[in-house]
Parts: C-alpha cells; sequence; structure tokens
C-alpha cells in the first residue's frame, strides 16, 4: 500500500485543509475525562497549522443519528482541543452552509477551526453525494487522520477523498506503518495474542490469524471455550458450549496452515469473581467442579513468554486474564513486559489494540513501551479480521 502523507503537502500558506479527526473523546458532566484522542492527533494539527494552512476540523460525537442533539455537540470538546493544542480554536455551528462558511472566510492562516458534529446530518453516515459535496465546499485538500473511524464509508471518512486531494495524516500514517509491520509484512516468526471474554465476538478475527500468524496464543474467557472443545471439563468458568465446532474448525484451520494453536496448561481458579477471592492453581484437567477459572498459571505464563521470545512480531488483542482485578492481573502483566523488554532491546515489533489490551499495557505500564499501541477499537479490529477499510483503501495510491 502506498498513500500520500503531509510530507507531500508544500506550500500551503492559505490553504484550507480538511482534517478528519477522532474527537469522539469520553465526556462526564460537560468534561472530557480523557484526552488521549485528542492528543493523538495534535502533531497532524499543529503541523498544518504551522505551514500556514487554514485547518478546518471535521469529526463526530457520539450517535445522533441526523438529528441536532445539544449533549452530542462538539462545542463541549473545545476546552480539552484548546488545552491540547494550546491555542484558541474557532467553533462554527455547522459543518456545511452558511455557518461554515463565514467561519472558515474569518480565519487566519495558520488558524484552527472545529465544525459542529458530521453526524447531525443523515448524509453523513450514508455518505450522500450532496452532502459530501457540500462538506467538500469547505476545503482545498483532505487529511484523514481518524484510523479509528476508517472502517466506516461516510461522507467525511471517505467520500471527500474522491472530491480533494487526499493525504493521511500523521497519526493515519504512523496506524498504517505500525499494521503494516504487524501484519502485512512482518518479520517472522509471527505471535499473536488473542483475549477476552467470548469467541463469538472474535470468530472472523481467529480465522483470519491462524492463516497469517506462526502462532496464536489463546486467553482469557475465550480460552476455555478451546478447552471445552477439546474435552476438558471447565468447570464454572465462562465458557460458550455451543461454539465447541467452531472452535474445532479454527483448530483444524490452524493445523491446516501451520499455526500453533498455544492454549492454558494450567489456572488460576476461584469460587467467586472478586479482588483477592481465595484462588489455587490447578492443571486445566484438573478444574474443580464448583470453581472458574480467572487467569492461566505459571506453567503457561512460561509458554507464552517462550513464544514472544521466539517472535520477530508480536500482535496483541485482548487480555489474558481477569486482569481488571487482583490477582487475576498476574499473566497479563508477566507477558505485557516480558514483550516490553524484548521490544525495548529491539527484538521485537510489538503491535496491539483494542479498549481492553490499552487498558490492560497502560495497567501493566508498559504501553509507551510497545513498538504501537492503536487507541482505534472496531477500525483495529477489522483490520486484524482482514476485512477493507473505505477509509484506508481510498488513500491507496496503487488503486
Amino acid at each position: 500500500m502506498t498513500f500520500k502523507t503531509l510530507d507531500n503537502l508544500t506550500d500551503i500558506a492559505g490553504k484550507r485543509v480538511l482534517v478528519r479527526v477522532d474527537l469522539n473523546v469520553p465526556v462526564k458532566d460537560g468534561k472530557v475525562t480523557d484526552a488521549t484522542r485528542i492528543e493523538r492527533v495534535a502533531p497532524t494539527i499543529l503541523e498544518l497549522s504551522k505551514k500556514g494552512a487554514k485547518v478546518i476540523l471535521l469529526a463526530h460525537f457520539g450517535r445522533p443519528k441526523g438529528e441536532v442533539v445539544a449533549d452530542m455537540s462538539l462545542k463541549q470538546i473545545l476546552p480539552a482541543v484548546n488545552e491540547v493544542l494550546g491555542t484558541t480554536v474557532a467553533f462554527a455551528s455547522d459543518c456545511i452552509g452558511d455557518a461554515a462558511a463565514s467561519a472558515i472566510a474569518a480565519l487566519d492562516n495558520g488558524g484552527i477551526l472545529l465544525l459542529e458534529n458530521t453526524r447531525f446530518h443523515k448524509g453523513e453516515e450514508k455518505n450522500n453525494p450532496d452532502f459530501t459535496t457540500a462538506l467538500a465546499a469547505n476545503g482545498d485538500i483532505y487529511v484523514n487522520d481518524a484510523f479509528s473511524a476508517a472502517h466506516r464509508a461516510h461522507s467525511s471518512t471517505e467520500g471527500l477523498a474522491h472530491l480533494l486531494p487526499a493525504y493521511a495524516g500523521r497519526t493515519m500514517q504512523a496506524e498504517l506503518e505500525a499494521l503494516e509491520k504487524g501484519l502485512g509484512n512482518p518479520n517472522r516468526p509471527v505471535v499473536a495474542i488473542v483475549g477476552g471474554a467470548k469467541v463469538s465476538t472474535k470468530i472472523d478475527l481467529l480465522m483470519n490469524l491462524v492463516k497469517k500468524v506462526d502462532a496464536l496464543v489463546i486467553g482469557g474467557g475465550m480460552a476455555n471455550t478451546f478447552l471445552a472443545a477439546r474435552g476438558t471439563d471447565v468447570g464454572k468458568s465462562l465458557c460458550e458450549h455451543d461454539l465447541a465446532d467452531t472452535a474445532k474448525q479454527i483448530m483444524i484451520e490452524a493445523a491446516g496452515a501451520g499455526c500453533a494453536i498455544v492454549l492454558p496448561e494450567d489456572g488460576v481458579v476461584a469460587r467467586e469473581f472478586k479482588a483477592n477471592a481465595e484462588n489455587e492453581v490447578v492443571d486445566v484437567s484438573a478444574i474443580p467442579a464448583d470453581a472458574m477459572m480467572l487467569d492461566v498459571g505459571p506453567k503457561t505464563i512460561e509458554a507464552v513468554n517462550a513464544w514472544i521470545s521466539r517472535a520477530s512480531t508480536l500482535v496483541w488483542n485482548g487480555p489474558l486474564g481477569a486482569f481488571e482485578i487482583a490477582p487475576f492481573d498476574t499473566a497479563t502483566v508477566a507477558a505485557a513486559k516480558h514483550a516490553a523488554t524484548r521490544t525495548r532491546e529491539g527484538k521485537l515489533v510489538s503491535v496491539a489494540g483494542g479498549g481492553d489490551t490499552v487498558a490492560a499495557l497502560n495497567h501493566a505500564g508498559v504501553a509507551d513501551d510497545f513498538t504501537y499501541v492503536s487507541t482505534a477499537g472496531g477500525a483495529f479490529l477489522e483490520w486484524m479480521e482482514g476485512k477493507p477499510l473505505p477509509g484506508v483503501d481510498v488513500l491507496n495510491q496503487q488503486k
């Protein structure tokens, strides 16, 4: 895949640059509680501003479904955007029409303007040509810096790239380069760690990965479904018994592709799901009927870390156990720290993503040590599933 980046943008002073960003941040009582997504897009915004462009930000917030919803206005995000960027950002009460046009006309070179929620218009999510044309009228150049929305073919994420010269912003560029190293053209061996509660939410992901990686480590509640499919009694552990055939099929596909499936050998079991519950380590063949496995055990941690040591590339989505409560975070923290050490030593390319994964790596204190940690959520998962991402495909210069 080849795509144009900000490096290809020169002499843009005075040009109107429409920048699609992700400002769909958590808000409580009208205040932003986590500005990570704003921080991620700041480098693109500030670079364009420094080059003298008129920077016009397009974003959505929540799911207003084409209606104007007061508590989904991007105006409430403005103070956090100002704080992160260290400058005053103007605001327009609409993303098209006179309100947008007059706000853009008042913008100085290097100025930054945030347009109101694109999803206040029904045409946005429908990728309606008339709405896309109305958006395009506001700009000379289009920059997409919202990989997290790239799995949606909306007007502001895909349609605009057909009407204006299109470029990838710095966050989009970093994400695409990291994903290329992760699964596109990785150094082998490639190991994937996939955890989480249910197999049912990750069937497509697992089916795609077994064809692309050398070893697939399965943890979390979903590991129990695979163990049960092999005939192991998992007691009261979270398990989707009705997906036994699916789990068996994934294992058959893996065997055919030469992908090793790594399942727990031992586990930490407890009778209740709460912090510091009384627990014990048992072999997976000896899980008590009245207990549930809430983390993998020391033998399994050793096996997982051995695979990480062998790997040149690691792709991670989902924790190995119930990392939110001690002591069932032990395996996830141990594997994360080992991967971080290998990455710091230059021996491993480590790419991780998904909400629980980011939280788990932050909990382990190693998120900054991974090669790349994606905050993209659904788009990251669909990439791992091998699905096309419209907002990325439209930037691909080879098409």
